[in-house]
């Protein structure tokens, strides 16, 4: 079925589409990407939704429902269409001739908005090895949709098998380029915490799910001015600040790293790996939760599971229950401090609000309760003789 429009602007108008393959949680996820849409800088005017027990090989989606988008796309003035899932180089080439218009999945909507963001030269440098890897599995020419955001000449039509040929190698070169100049920055970043680790530092990050708050709450303690914004993948490249418990009197590195999402395409969590090597080096991780969002225990799973792929599932994880002043008060804890079962795995838990400053203060007493366990704890490790 379809909805009418749902908002107008002088972005490019762009249609939604959403296979429901029986997974859960079907509409937080189509309202995602709406929210990636409009951070990509478009104007989502129409949305379809259809469900299928298996994606259609040749159109994901079927030809009837293929021609029905045709005519929903044409009604609303839409000049690209994004689907949820990822579709194959195949059938996004299919779409493409059915529908007479650009046709683009979830991954590479998330290549264009890290495209958009990253700041940073190492940032920019993952963005462009996820992005070039992304290219080089769609046999070339598909880069209109990342080319008009990052001031690329734009399609070139009908190469042959030699253009395609030529195509492949500069890509593969491309990659070879990028992939050792991030070879340098990880090496300056492996310096830089190794140079921690002989000031015995300990090593704090933030991780969570895209728009949780990690940056406000960054801000909050440490008193920066990280960017942050109510939007998804508002902090690309990580920042790592001072921050003193004067409880215990002891300064901590806290990082602020990028956020995940459902779905995140695994090109970027290789390319980004120089990146999220903060959290996996880390000593403890503030996992920030979204309380206020119905589907947090989902996000929370999510986020397990890129901590599960970058190997940073067994460092100490302190729960940190965000946006507390958007849950209604009748749903508000009785205690801001307590526990939670992370799939078996009992963690401590702190509900905060990093915008209203609610909260901070049982947040440092419980951070400076881990940090001093653990400097315990490590003092009475014997030394290897």
């Amino acid at each position: 079925m379809s909805s009418p429009a749902i908002s107008s602007s002088s972005a490019t108008p762009v249609l939604l589409v959403g296979v429901d393959l029986g997974l859960p949680d079907f509409d937080a996820d189509l309202a995602e990407l709406g929210l990636l849409a409009q951070t990509a800088g478009f104007d989502p005017v129409a949305r379809i939704t259809c469900k299928r027990s298996a994606p259609d090989a040749a159109l994901f989606i079927g030809s009837g429902k293929a021609e029905e988008l045709r005519l929903l796309a044409q009604m609303h003035g839409a000049q690209e269409v994004l689907f949820d899932q990822s579709l194959s180089p195949a059938q996004q080439r299919n779409l493409e001739r059915v529908l007479e218009l650009p046709v683009n999945d979830r991954t590479l909507l998330i290549l264009g908005i890290f495209a958009q963001r990253a700041r940073s030269h190492e940032g920019k440098l993952q963005v462009e090895l996820a992005r070039l890897k992304y290219l080089s599995t769609r046999l070339v020419r598909r880069w209109s949709h990342l080319e008009r955001q990052t001031g690329g000449a734009g399609v070139r039509g009908g190469p042959g098998e030699k253009q395609i040929e030529l195509d492949r190698r500069m890509i593969g070169e491309a990659i070879k380029r990028t992939k050792e100049r991030l070879v340098k920055v990880k090496r300056h970043r492996t310096t830089q915490r190794r140079h921690r680790s002989r000031a015995d530092v300990f090593n704090i990050s933030l991780v969570g799910y895209t728009n949780a708050g990690k940056s406000t709450l960054f801000n909050t303690l440490v008193k920066a001015r990280a960017y942050a914004a109510d939007q998804l993948f508002a902090t690309l490249d990580t920042t790592t600040r001072q921050l003193y418990l004067a409880d215990i009197g002891t300064t901590v590195s806290l990082s602020d790293t990028v956020g995940f999402i459902r779905d995140l395409p695994h090109g970027l969590i290789e390319a980004f790996e120089a990146t999220l090597q903060e959290a996996v080096q880390a000593d403890l991780l503030l996992h920030v939760v979204d309380a206020s969002h119905a589907g947090f225990p989902e996000q929370i799973a999510q986020v397990q599971k890129v901590l599960l792929e970058i190997g940073a599932q067994d460092i100490p994880q302190l729960l940190v229950f965000n946006k507390l002043d958007e849950i209604p008060p009748a749903q508000q804890p009785s205690d801001l401090v307590d526990s939670y079962d992370l799939g078996g795995r009992v963690v401590p838990r702190v509900f905060v609000s990093a915008l209203k400053s609610v909260g901070i203060a049982p947040l440092r007493a419980k951070i400076s309760e881990i940090v001093l366990a653990a400097t315990a704890s490590s003092s009475t490790v014997p030394e290897d003789n």
